[in-house]
């Protein structure tokens, strides 16, 4: 007597199925991929923009550039930092003889809102012995 009974293996449902939630589990992996690229490289743009902003407030400090005149100014850093600009503002504060410096440095789009400030109080050109 002949039986016909099931065989072993997968039905073409079941491998359509399988193969419709490993290709889901893909492509959000390489989204998740993407955006960690994204975050990385805005990250590295953020630490370039707060060490050129650093190295701005030191020439600040060690007098290579005068306070006089220069609350206001901005400028472009030179290459190969060319995408970055910086501008500085000078506030007085309560206390005599010392103000308030901001050196702030932006890159790319304004409505973006990429920028780095960073402040120091200094002593004015009056209060230097």
């Amino acid at each position: 007597m002949l039986t016909v009974g099931r065989e072993n293996g997968f039905t073409l449902l079941e491998v359509m199925i399988a193969l419709a939630i490993i290709g889901i589990a893909l492509v959000t992996l390489i989204g998740l991929e993407t955006r960690t690229v994204q975050l990385a490289e805005r990250q590295q743009r953020v630490t370039q923009a707060t060490l050129l902003a650093q190295g701005k407030m030191t020439e600040i400090e060690v007098g290579s550039q005068s306070l006089t005149g220069l609350s206001g100014n901005e400028g472009l850093f030179e290459p190969p930092f060319e995408l970055y600009r910086w501008s500085l503002v000078r506030e007085a504060t309560p206390l005599p003889g010392i103000e308030m410096v901001t050196v702030s440095v932006v890159w790319g789009k304004e409505n973006r809102n990429e920028q780095v400030d960073l402040t120091s109080f200094m002593p004015t050109q009056a209060g230097v012995l």
